[in-house]
Formats: C-alpha cells, sequence, structure tokens
C-alpha cells in the first residue's frame, strides 16, 4: 500500500495487450482481498494474440478466436475502454482519452507500462494512402476480404492490365509477419483459384521485398535461404538489399528498377515501441523504449513497471557476450515476463524482495502456410509439417485462456475435415454503401 493511503492501493495497468491481460489475470489471482484495485486501459475492449493474425487473414482461424474479451477474463479488474495519451508518474497521474472524445485523470500507486509497439513506417510516397499493416484483427479481416475481392474484380475485367494489376500482391517486410501473411494469403488465393474458370495460380504475382540481405533474420541463414527456395517453388517473387521507393497511386518502383502496379500493398516492415510513451515522465532509451531494470522496473522508480514490446528490459542471457543486450519483441518474452512482472508486484506490496527476469531465447517457428513451415528450436532445425504443427502447437500453448484454446483447435479441426472457406464479405468495408444508394433514388 501507498504511504499515506488508507484504502487499497491503485494498480494502474497501461494496456490490454499479451503483456497487460496476463499481467492484470495473474495479479487478480494472487492478491488478497482488498489488498489493491486493479484498472486495465486499453483503445480496445479485447487482447489479440498476433501470432495468429496470419491464420486469420488464410481463413484458417476464426478471426474471433483470436481476440480475448478483458471484461469476460478480468472479472475483478476494473476495465476501461480508451487511449493513454499521457502519463505524469511524478504526480501518479495518467490521462485517458476515452471513445467519446473526453480526457479524464486517473490516479493511481503503482502504474504497469503495456503499451506494446506500432508499425514502424518510412516515408515512401504514396504508402499511408495506399498500405495496410497486419497487426490487428481489423486488418486481417480487411486482408482477407481484399484478396478474395481482387480475385472476383479480376474475373470479371474484360482489361487486361486492370486484371494483371488486381492480381498483383506486394508485402513489404521479410521478417515473421511478412513472411507468414504472405505464405498464408498466397495459400489461400491459391486454393480460391480453383472456383474460378479464367484465373490459375500463376496469373497471380505475389512479391516480396525486404532491405536486408535475409528473410527471418530470427531463425538461422541456411533456414532463412529453405524459406526462400521454398516460396519461390510457389511462384512468389522475393527481392532481397531493395528498397521500396514508392507506392504512388499503387504504381510500385522498387530501387532496382522493378516497376508494376497492384491494388495491395501490405507493411510488414518492422515495429517501434508506442509512441505514447514520448508523453511521459519516464526515462526512454534512443529508440524510445521504456528503460527498464532486469526485475522488470522502470529505472529510477520503485512504483512503475513494464514489459513487452515497448520496454528495453536487459536480456541477462546474453549479458557476458553483449553488456546491451535487451529482449527481444516476441511473444516468448512477452509470455514469461508478464508472469514474473505480476509476482515482482505482489512482492512489492508486500514487502518482499523482487527476482530478476532470465530466459534465454529457445529459438523461433514461423509458419509458410498450410502444412509448410519452418523451425529453428534449440538447435533443432525442422522444415515443412513437423515446423508447421510444431508452431501451431507452440502458439496454442500460449493463447490464452482455454475457451480460445478450444475453440482454435476446433477451427483447425474443421478445416481437417471440410473444404476452405474463399467467400469475400468486402461489404462490411462500406456497410452503408448499399443503404446510401437506395435511399438517394
Amino acid at each position: 500500500m501507498a504511504a499515506g493511503k488508507s484504502g487499497p492501493t491503485r494498480i494502474l495497468v497501461a494496456g490490454g495487450g499479451y503483456v497487460g491481460l496476463y499481467t492484470a489475470l495473474r495479479l487478480q489471482s494472487k492478491l488478497r482481498r482488498n489488498e489493491a484495485s486493479i484498472t486495465v486501459v486499453d483503445p480496445q475492449p479485447h487482447m489479440t494474440y498476433q501470432p495468429f493474425i496470419p491464420e486469420a487473414s488464410g481463413g484458417s482461424i476464426e478471426p474471433r478466436h483470436v481476440v480475448v474479451p478483458l471484461r469476460r477474463v478480468l472479472r475483478k479488474c476494473n476495465v476501461l475502454t480508451g487511449r493513454i495519451t499521457k502519463v505524469e508518474h511524478a504526480r501518479k497521474v495518467a490521462l485517458m482519452e476515452a471513445p467519446d472524445g473526453h480526457v479524464e485523470e486517473i490516479e493511481y500507486d503503482q502504474l504497469v507500462v503495456a503499451l506494446g509497439s506500432v508499425a514502424r513506417t518510412l516515408p515512401i510516397p504514396g504508402l499511408a494512402e495506399v498500405g495496410i499493416a497486419a497487426k490487428t484483427i481489423g486488418e486481417a479481416i480487411y486482408l482477407r476480404n481484399h484478396v478474395l475481392s481482387r480475385l472476383d474484380a479480376a474475373a470479371s475485367t474484360p482489361d487486361p492490365e486492370q486484371r494483371r494489376r488486381m492480381l498483383s500482391f506486394l508485402v513489404i517486410g521479410g521478417g515473421f509477419a511478412g513472411i507468414e501473411m504472405v505464405g498464408e494469403l498466397e495459400d489461400m488465393a491459391r486454393y480460391a483459384c480453383r472456383y474460378y474458370d479464367n484465373i490459375k495460380p500463376e496469373d497471380m504475382r505475389w512479391v516480396v521485398v525486404d532491405a536486408a540481405n535475409r528473410v527471418l533474420p530470427e531463425v538461422s541463414p541456411k533456414m532463412g535461404v529453405y524459406t526462400v527456395e521454398r516460396l519461390m517453388d510457389r511462384g512468389i517473387e522475393v527481392y532481397l538489399e531493395t528498397l521500396v521507393k514508392s507506392v504512388e497511386g499503387g504504381h510500385v518502383v522498387l530501387s532496382d528498377g522493378t516497376e508494376f502496379d497492384t491494388d495491395t500493398v501490405i507493411w510488414t516492415a518492422g515495429v517501434k515501441a508506442n509512441p505514447v510513451l514520448a508523453e511521459t515522465d519516464l526515462p526512454l532509451d534512443p529508440r524510445g523504449r521504456l528503460r527498464c531494470t532486469a526485475s522488470l522496473q522502470v529505472e529510477g522508480t520503485s512504483d512503475a513497471w513494464g514489459a513487452g514490446d515497448c520496454t528495453a528490459v536487459p536480456d541477462l542471457s546474453r549479458i557476458e557476450e553483449d553488456p546491451q543486450a535487451t529482449c527481444s519483441p516476441s511473444a516468448q518474452h512477452a509470455v514469461r515476463q508478464s508472469k514474473v512482472l505480476a509476482n515482482n508486484i505482489v512482492a512489492s506490496l508486500r514487502g518482499r524482495k523482487v527476482r530478476d527476469y532470465y530466459h534465454k531465447y529457445l529459438g523461433s517457428v514461423a509458419s509458410l502456410g498450410l502444412y509448410k513451415g519452418v523451425a529453428d528450436v534449440a538447435g533443432i532445425k525442422l522444415k515443412g509439417y513437423p515446423a508447421w504443427a510444431m508452431h501451431r502447437a507452440y502458439h496454442v500453448s500460449k493463447m490464452p485462456t482455454f475457451n480460445r484454446k478450444f475453440r482454435i483447435i476446433m477451427d483447425w479441426t474443421m478445416a481437417l475435415l471440410f473444404r476452405r472457406e474463399v467467400i469475400s464479405l468486402g461489404q462490411i468495408n462500406e456497410p452503408k454503401a448499399e443503404f446510401e444508394r437506395v435511399a438517394k433514388g
């Protein structure tokens, strides 16, 4: 309990993503009655398990099943839908902007910063107008409907130039998000082609562009080469050490001189710490991340904590080889950091010693589409079906709540028994368009 306070300690969890949800979930189970009150603030009323975004886009998982409703699982917490816009830790106050636009102050005694990351963009002409990221469930639903709608439109146009444009798809970024997204979407579109008399898989053009000299930097170079080879076997073009110069009006210009037109530009070229952190009086590193100690406390404080993508937490497993090493922004670290963070807050409130976060990165798994994947875990390298199965097994085990685990497994089971659904529900992007048309006569 904070000094001078007569009531329960007020804990504010800024962010309801993986770290925020799991920290609050553990706190509500470990804290004694009236020991503390927990308030969770996030712009969305749900947590999205982002590793399943590509499968939700590709139709392997029902989109609703990769989100966890905060109010349903955080029954002992006060969940507020709003956006943290500023933190004045010196006054122990955070400003929240609600959906209706009003701003209110939230006072707290202990702060948990779990604001996560946002897409890191570059000043590429046309990107803001034609590009879309792949981080939210809304973007996943949009991408699925958009890709299928391009097939519908291409099958109905007599214009060969328009057809080529509609059947061209660009993914910028060769990390996990980009490779998994292109793998799932190309897989879905390839399957959908069987229902079009005038579209063959080879009529589509899928392009991946990355400025680095390899894809999937989290796995070994050999596995990265294997991934590129498998993508190219499917006709996917991979441009490495290449920059996107412009995408104005959907006209793509690459640094090697390649040009083509497309209706689809998917941006997955990295993330950055939530820029809201700049509106705080908390210490940040040169990359805008919250500076934290190994015990997940914000540097220089005893009542502010942080974890996940928005923080710079020392990686004690690599400290000997690189004293400046910090934990990578991955689900693997977020899962474990949230557990240590919640335990340390409870220990701090009860006057006990906190412990440092230590986890040696085990490796990575990635899906390249249905039954295809790569894995580099603890020195063991797997390809194809075994890697794909490992990818699914690992991530479903980390999906919050038994309810969501079961629903996802059922989605996969139904996909094995029945054919993939390839229906475009593009009307949800403009739900009022038809009504406005008939209302205007």
